[in-house]
């Protein structure tokens, strides 16, 4: 219950983050949000993996949407893996390795 609880904060408190800050500051939120809910390490790690990698998903594809895929186009073009994976995977690794910082400095 408490990595759905974990999942849903971290989704919320990244988009705030990301809407009024740098795109970096959804680190500090995914960290918080470990820290207060109090998973294992690992457990933190892939709340925080599936919450921002969900999130920046979710963004990408709505400005995708948006944008008519332009810039999708060209960035499949340039890059072997598909960009949308590639979104996904980058803001779920910063997202998981920040909630895993925040779970270990809960722990000490």
């Amino acid at each position: 219950m408490k990595f759905s609880i974990q999942i849903i904060i971290t989704i919320a408190a990244c988009f705030l983050f990301q809407t009024f800050f740098p795109w970096w500051t959804m680190a500090i939120a995914a960290l918080a949000v470990s820290f207060a809910v109090g998973n294992k390490a690992g457990v933190s790690f892939v709340a925080g993996f599936v919450g921002v990698g969900i999130l920046w998903l979710g963004m990408a594809y709505y400005i995708d949407q948006s944008t008519h895929s332009i810039l999708t186009e060209k960035v499949n073009k340039l890059l072997p893996l598909n960009s949308f994976v590639l979104t996904t995977l980058i803001g779920g690794f910063v997202g998981g390795f920040a909630a895993l910082t925040g779970a270990l400095l809960k722990q000490k």
